[in-house]
């Protein structure tokens, strides 16, 4: 987003190093709270240890969007240029309330996944070709939704997806082309997946 204070970055961004789907598996080791992060690149290398241990790592930022409806958040992301911050106007003008654009901060807090905007960019979205926005803001919501929108969705009825960020696993969504993905993830947030 332009005027933001970090440099820009090269190549993937930490929510998208080491991205994969995972599904928790039967047992102790399916309760979000006693899952290893799926991988190193969930968190900066500054902050893991010599095993990529992220249990160190307080919080740390990704370089995607996130709004919130009914108290519940969707980390929006993908490439630079992807749609992040179109894709998240879409979510406000249907009733969603901005929690950061471009930069989200994440923490774990017991079994949650926390998000929350760095104070330099806070209630400010980027409108391509309008300019930055002021936005009413959503602060330290808790993530319930991942979309990805460097990957296509290709089923009518795609499988249940999830993936791991600091040990909770969080559903996914790739990105539709459609009008109507605004609508589907607002609807998704408030009343969640049937099938």
């Amino acid at each position: 987003m332009a005027g933001k204070s970090d440099p820009p970055e090269q190549g993937a961004h930490p929510a998208s190093s080491g991205r994969r789907e995972a599904t928790p598996t039967p047992g102790p080791a399916s309760d979000p709270a006693q899952q290893p992060p799926s991988d190193p690149g969930d968190a900066p290398a500054a902050a893991t240890g010599a095993a990529g241990d992220v249990t160190e790592a307080p919080e740390f930022t990704v370089h995607a969007s996130c709004v919130a409806f009914a108290g519940r958040a969707c980390l929006i992301r993908g490439a630079s240029g992807s749609g992040k911050s179109t894709l998240a106007l879409e979510l406000m003008a249907c009733g969603a309330t901005l929690v950061a654009d471009d930069r989200t901060i994440l923490r774990r807090a017991g079994g949650q996944v926390r998000a929350r905007a760095p104070e330099a960019i806070r209630g400010l979205i980027e409108a391509r070709h309008v300019g930055l926005l002021r936005a009413e803001v959503s602060d330290d919501v808790p993530l319930a939704l991942i979309a990805d929108l460097d990957r296509t969705e290709t089923d009518r009825l795609p499988p249940h997806r999830t993936e791991t960020i600091l040990g909770c696993a969080l559903p996914l969504l790739h990105k539709i082309p459609d009008p109507g993905f605004a609508a589907a993830i607002r609807q998704y947030l408030q009343g969640g997946r049937a099938a």
